[in-house]
């Protein structure tokens, strides 16, 4: 018989008489001594956490990360706020030349618009703005979109069909 070697012993202390008893139903169950039991969980544990490092250290981690988080989303928004306003600004910008009556000199259409008219045999006005992401309060931009609908339709690619307008080329 070999004769144990004590230097390999630990000893563990668990919190609980339930939680020994609890264990030892598992290793039961498993069909293996307890001591073995343990062993096969603490290392199927390590096997799969190849790094294992202090709680402190990952809820450090975890903390730096959510800062850099909430940092990159308030700094996505911030962004998100200047492209919107520019997006305006250029919308603006190119609806000027439909809007002045006594414009001279070419006009441009806009590419949106007659590729959402080209696309689909009818388009309701209001999905029209909801395409063009034109807010129903922007009369400006409202208006400029409608003096592009009347002169392709002056020009004949399109007709008004109840309230929207159909691409006719």
């Amino acid at each position: 018989m070999v004769k144990p070697d004590r230097s390999r012993y630990v000893w563990l202390y668990l919190p609980s008489k339930a939680d020994k008893e609890r264990w030892q139903a598992l290793a039961d169950e498993a069909k293996s001594p307890l001591s073995r039991f343990v062993i096969e969980i603490v290392e199927s544990t390590l096997a799969e956490n190849e790094e294992l490092r202090p709680r402190r250290e990952m809820v450090n981690e975890l903390e730096s990360v959510k800062n850099e988080n909430k940092k990159l989303r308030d700094d996505l928004r911030q962004k998100d706020i200047v492209i919107d306003r520019y997006e305006s600004e250029l919308k603006r910008y190119r609806s000027e030349v439909f809007l002045s009556s006594n414009f001279e000199g070419i006009r441009r259409y806009s590419k949106e618009l007659v590729e959402i008219l080209k696309a689909g045999n009818y388009v309701d006005s209001y999905r029209l703005l909801e395409v063009l992401n034109i807010d129903p309060r922007e009369s400006e931009q409202i208006q400029a979109v409608s003096h592009q609908l009347e002169e392709l339709e002056e020009y004949g690619m399109i007709k008004p069909e109840g309230r929207g307008w159909r691409w006719i080329g």
